[in-house]
């Protein structure tokens, strides 16, 4: 259970569908807000901390870190002895994980930069599905999402699907804002979310968001 407890505070995940309304976007289009902040380091090509099939630029002072999840799931099943807690731990893990079509590959804290937050980057294997599919897949597994209005955009030859959407805690009875976008390779789907504490926050951290977005690229 530790292992779950640890990952509890890293990961929020899963399950509830989202209203389907369309805008247009562009990431070009929103070239400007990467004025509204300071560059730091890139993240995704090899050497990175964490190597993806995309890799795009970070706000200054946001802290990379990799997630391991296979490594992960397999130290949470190699203590299983097959009471009930066990199960209960591995269905955990695993809602934490795995969010739709993707899994959790990657995360950036927004603490060291002053922020209550993180960008978490989820990646998926190869297939047939489009990134507006992907996304929609992601969003209906969020527990609580709803009022989803998605767009596009386009960066570094990328074509991708946005959304922003509303989450309802039941527990808390509270709704904030939150966002993604995804983007389909040759190596697998894509998804790069933004949360936050609340919607305040998460307003904070869009220019961080947008960085990402707008300097998205292939490695």
């Amino acid at each position: 259970m530790a292992q779950v407890a640890l990952l509890v505070g890293v990961l929020a995940g899963c399950s509830e569908a989202a209203d389907d309304t369309d805008t247009k976007a562009s990431g070009s289009a929103s070239a400007s807000a990467d004025k509204r902040v300071e560059r730091g380091g890139s993240l995704g090509a090899a050497g990175s901390a964490c190597e993806l099939p995309v890799s795009f630029d970070l706000a200054k002072d946001w802290e990379p870190e990799s997630i391991d999840s296979a490594a992960a799931q397999d130290k949470d099943s190699s203590a299983d002895t097959g009471d009930l807690e066990d199960e209960i731990s591995q269905e955990v893990l695993d809602s934490l994980l795995r969010q739709g079509p993707v899994t959790a590959a990657c995360e950036v804290d927004a603490k060291p930069a002053g922020y209550v937050g993180f960008l978490r980057i989820w990646t998926g294997e190869p297939g047939d599905d489009d990134a507006r599919t992907v996304l929609e897949e992601f969003v209906a597994a969020e527990d609580g999402a709803s009022k989803a209005t998605y767009g596009s955009f386009e960066s570094g030859g990328l074509s991708g699907a946005e959304v922003e959407y509303v989450v309802t805690s039941k527990a808390l009875g509270e709704t904030k804002k939150e966002r993604a976008f995804a983007v389909t390779t040759p190596g697998g789907p894509v998804v790069v979310h933004l949360g936050g504490m609340d919607t305040e926050e998460h307003e904070k951290m869009v220019p961080a968001y947008e960085l990402a977005r707008n300097t998205l690229r292939t490695v």
